[in-house]
């Protein structure tokens, strides 16, 4: 199995409750997604990023699934890249 991790810095923080409601509802409609988790930074430090998402998939075809799945790819990718400031990301085997 595949841990795939992101974490967003956003531009505004008032858009980190809607960008999480948004990420948690990849859950049901990916079909690649064995389990998700998405959590909210409450430090707000200068080096803080203010969402992570973290997704489990089964190998590395289901991750290249994952990330061109049409609701993947039409809805959330478009809402974070519009709200995001920067992003960091890492995948590695369970």
């Amino acid at each position: 199995m595949i841990k795939h991790i992101v974490c967003f810095k956003l531009k505004n923080i008032n858009d980190v409750d809607r960008s999480v409601e948004i990420l948690k509802s990849m859950e049901g409609k990916v079909p690649q997604i064995i389990s998700l988790e998405v959590g909210k930074d409450f430090l707000h430090s200068e080096r803080s990023y203010d969402i992570i998402l973290q997704v489990v998939v089964k190998d590395e075809q289901a991750l290249n699934d994952y990330q061109n799945d049409a609701y993947h790819c039409n809805v959330v990718k478009p809402h974070m890249h519009s709200v995001r400031s920067s992003s960091v990301a890492v995948d590695y085997y369970l």
